[in-house]
């Protein structure tokens, strides 16, 4: 499995309002966030982005206030990522 690196100008890492030991965390968070409230990943694909659990990330969309999108293919993922036999 192949990974991406994001390159990001330091003048907009310097400029969060983040502790710095938190900063790559939350990006990670804001980023599956984003990617699931467009619509471009599943919950279970999301939370595992986010460095959450699937609880975790599900509270985090609470909190948020992010309207869940949920079909048979979001289903499908997250029993799989879950490791939920069928």
């Amino acid at each position: 499995m192949s990974a991406r690196t994001l390159k990001i100008p330091e003048e907009i890492v310097n400029a969060l309002r983040v502790p710095p030991d938190d900063i790559e965390a939350e990006l990670y968070k804001e980023l599956a966030l984003a990617l699931y409230q467009r619509g471009m990943l599943s919950s279970g694909k999301a939370s595992a982005l986010s460095g959450l659990t699937l609880l975790q990330f599900e509270d985090l969309l609470g909190q948020r206030k992010v309207k869940r999108h949920y079909g048979e293919e979001e289903l499908q993922e997250d029993l799989k990522y879950a490791g939920c036999n069928q």
